[in-house]
This record gives structure tokens, C-alpha cells and sequence, in this order.
């Protein structure tokens, strides 16, 4: 049987590192979205304060999940 899947972009945060930015990212997303599947990283980048230092890095990410229609 054939499957359909549907995409979305979310983006996660975290004072100490991109990776721990995907994985809330991840986390918090599983908690609404059913049959979660691939998770792709599309985009990193960073907040800065007026001194230049890095404050907040987000992550990106294209989550991919089973398409269940509405009955």
C-alpha cells in the first residue's frame, strides 16, 4: 500500500549547542505529530548579543510524518 507524508519546518533553541537545539526540536514536535519519521536539518544559525557573543543557537529542521487525512 502506498503512503503519503507530510512536511513541516520547526525550529528549536538552546543556549549550549545546535545538536541539543535539533533534539528539543525533535522532542517537543513528537509530543503532537503521530507516526514521526525523518527529521533533516536545514538550517543553523545563531543569536548574538551587542558584544558578540553567541546567546541562543536554532536549528532548523524538516520533520516528515505520516499523512493521515481528516475523517
Amino acid at each position: 500500500m502506498a503512503s503519503v507524508y507530510r512536511i513541516i519546518d520547526v525550529v528549536g533553541t538552546s543556549p549550549s549547542s545546535w545538536e541539543e537545539a535539533a533534539a528539543e526540536a525533535v522532542r517537543t514536535a513528537s509530543g503532537s505529530l503521530r507516526d514521526l519519521r525523518v527529521a533533516e536539518v536545514v538550517k543553523l544559525d545563531m543569536t548574538v548579543d551587542d558584544e558578540g557573543e553567541v546567546v541562543l543557537y536554532r536549528s532548523r529542521l524538516q520533520l516528515s510524518f505520516k499523512y493521515e487525512p481528516e475523517a
